[in-house]
């Protein structure tokens, strides 16, 4: 009423009103407009008509507003974004000053979610983080801001934190809850995924006076949490700071050292039991940085896998593996077959089939004699996709294997559908025989199960004579291992290649 008021006095006194105003559509459908009124009025100032010009400026308005929130909102997740969780949490570390009460912020970051994206694709990407989304945002409490500050990254911010062990306790019992939501499987594009996060977290004051301080050590804790073996939590402590400085100049170096070819492939050969013959031999990744010196592959092939550097690095391997593989038949040495790792980043590429080709064909090799190791790990994530996977790289010609056999997953159904041609017998079965009776039994049993699928068996790690001789005794085929030899230089592996014997016709 006062609206209409304030509109009549206007029209009246001065002959005329504009302004914004809600009208309804002769659907019913209530909708805004901009109203431009003007009085007309004869020769003795008598109102003879009032003139009305107005717009519809919904979409307009839409548009506004649209701006508005993408200025400050997560299209993909409705959730606060980067600059709309700076400028609150601001408000909030002012208030905590004023107050002198301290608050928490916690880093989130997915597991392997890069993996699962190149796996399924972007559309089920986005849906895995609105869902993600949905989740936390009903663990945490209203006071609390959620935001995504960008890719499959998220942030909280909790303030009012009490001083004592009690509200350190309670930040911790907030982020188990933000795992246990997150643990809970996913229906994304008919799989049934489970994702996993890291959460690092940072205190006001203790570990930052302002939000780019606390939001940097929070996110070194969330590094630290990862390395510790994801789906963990932590808080931090100046010497994650270290920790991470090294592992951003391992990055950085590890790109130096793939641009400077700074990289070597070893040869670790493989004996046939029965007959002491070299049969094989397993490409292996070497480097030495001009930078950091020799580092071995536990230090840098994690870190690969997770900046997606394996891609080219694992391209490079299978190449050189190949070419150094043909040139030794080519100078009529023993043909024996080279074994080259896939890492599940490789192995889910669509293009995997066209790269072993093209390494086949640039080498000259025959796909016979390149054999494909896969961890059981990847080949079971998703067993239907791996089948499909397998029997293409399996029409190429290449021998396949399962790496790291036992310890994972497997299921049994799958199996025996795999296009494999062996199983390698992880080191861990193999380390304490004969003398570890569980051990002694999971062995022999993975032999029968392999030979019963009409697979050859490769144990890898047999560095004793006693460890030898269970595996013959039990019919394993192959050995892999410090007894018969350590990973060699290509041109160590060249000399036991001429003494191997009549190179084959």
């Amino acid at each position: 009423q006062a609206f209409y008021q304030e509109l009549w006095e206007s029209l009246l006194g001065t002959g005329h009103w504009q302004g914004e105003i809600w009208n309804r559509r002769k659907t019913g459908e209530i909708y805004p407009e901009w109203l431009s009124i003007t009085v007309v009025r004869d020769t003795q100032g008598q109102v003879l008509n009032y003139i009305a010009i107005f717009s519809d400026i919904s979409e307009s308005k839409a548009a506004r507003q649209q701006i508005e929130f993408l200025a400050h909102y997560d299209p993909l997740t409705q959730l606060a974004n980067r600059h709309l969780l700076e400028e609150r949490a601001g408000e909030l570390l002012a208030l905590a000053a004023r107050n002198r009460t301290r608050l928490a912020l916690m880093f989130i970051d997915l597991d392997r979610f890069k993996v699962v994206n190149d796996w399924l694709g972007h559309a089920a990407g986005d849906a895995i983080l609105k869902t993600v989304a949905q989740r936390l945002r009903i663990t945490m409490r209203e006071v609390d801001i959620l935001a995504r500050l960008g890719g499959d990254e998220f942030v909280v911010v909790m303030p009012d934190i009490a001083e004592t062990s009690e509200g350190i306790g309670a930040v911790m019992s907030v982020a188990r809850r933000l795992l246990e939501a997150l643990d809970e499987p996913m229906p994304i594009g008919g799989h049934a995924l489970t994702v996993t996060a890291s959460i690092g977290i940072s205190l006001y004051p203790a570990d930052g006076s302002d939000y780019e301080a606390l939001l940097k050590q929070a996110d070194a804790a969330m590094y630290s949490a990862k390395k510790a073996g994801r789906s963990n939590v932590l808080f931090f402590s100046p010497s994650m700071n270290l920790a991470l400085e090294q592992e951003r100049q391992l990055e950085n170096a590890l790109r130096i050292g793939l641009k400077n070819q700074e990289f070597e492939v070893y040869y670790q050969p493989q004996m046939e039991i029965a007959s002491g013959r070299l049969i094989g031999m397993e490409a292996l990744l070497r480097w030495t940085s001009a930078e950091l010196g020799s580092l071995a592959p536990g230090r840098f092939i994690p870190l690969a896998e997770e900046t997606g550097l394996i891609l080219p690095l694992g391209e490079w391997v299978l190449r050189e593996a190949c070419r150094q593989t043909a040139h030794w038949q080519r100078q009529g040495l023993p043909a024996v077959p080279i074994a080259v790792n896939l890492s599940a980043l490789q192995f889910r590429q669509s293009q995997l089939p066209e790269i072993v080709r093209c390494a086949l064909h640039d080498s000259g090799l025959a796909a016979e004699w390149l054999e494909l190791e896969l961890t059981e790990s990847v080949v079971m994530e998703d067993a239907k996709s791996a089948i499909a996977s397998l029997r293409f790289l399996k029409k190429i010609g290449t021998t396949l294997s399962v790496d790291d056999f036992g310890t994972g997953y497997s299921s049994l159904s799958y199996l025996k559908r795999f296009a494999l041609d062996k199983l390698k017998i992880d080191r861990s079965f193999i380390r304490n025989l004969p003398h570890d009776s569980d051990d002694a039994k999971i062995v022999p049993a993975i032999i029968g199960l392999a030979h019963a699928l009409n697979l050859r068996v490769i144990a890898e790690g047999v560095e004793t004579e006693a460890q030898l001789s269970f595996l013959r005794e039990h019919r394993c085929d192959e050995i892999q291992g410090y007894w018969y030899s350590k990973p060699r230089s290509a041109a160590d592996m060249e000399t036991l290649l001429r003494q191997a014997g009549t190179p084959a016709d």
